[in-house]
């Protein structure tokens, strides 16, 4: 990593950032439309160009960090840099909740299954109040999940 001496360098330093957050930007806005359609196989293929990009980004900013003398003399690149940043977080919430709303969907598919699974892998008998039991957890039969489909 090389510092950042001049404004010519901070002005290059600060386009190569922004650079880097439009191109992670649209990887991230194409995995949550994926998601979103529930093509999660294609989203996953994603992963490697984001962590990439990801990468890149986290070195460019510890350079701008480094260079904030530089940075002093260009305050409207800074600005430009911090809406484009602030568009970036606010993809990234959405992505989030995208992704959230995945993850209880697919635990709450899973639970279903798993408790389905347990009531025909167990009895059916009553209880002592006449009453149909609950199934026995230690009855329950673990579950397989294919990452390959």
């Amino acid at each position: 990593m090389t510092p950042i001496t001049t404004p010519t360098e901070a002005e290059q330093a600060i386009g190569e950032m922004t650079l880097l957050i439009e191109k992670l930007s649209a990887i991230i806005e194409q995995e949550t439309l994926l998601v979103r359609a529930g093509k999660l196989r294609n989203a996953m293929a994603l992963e490697a160009s984001k962590s990439q990009l990801a990468g890149q980004l986290f070195v460019a900013g510890e350079r701008l960090k480094a260079g904030t003398k530089a940075l002093g003399g260009l305050p409207a690149h800074c600005k430009g840099l911090a809406k484009v940043q602030d568009n970036f977080h606010a993809l990234l919430q959405k992505n989030m909740v995208v992704l959230a709303t995945a993850h209880a969907v697919s635990e709450g598919i899973m639970r279903r299954l798993s408790g389905d699974l347990a009531r025909k892998a167990s009895p059916q008998v009553y209880g002592a109040s006449g009453r149909a039991a609950a199934p026995n957890p230690r009855h329950g039969r673990p579950l397989a999940v294919s990452r390959s489909l």
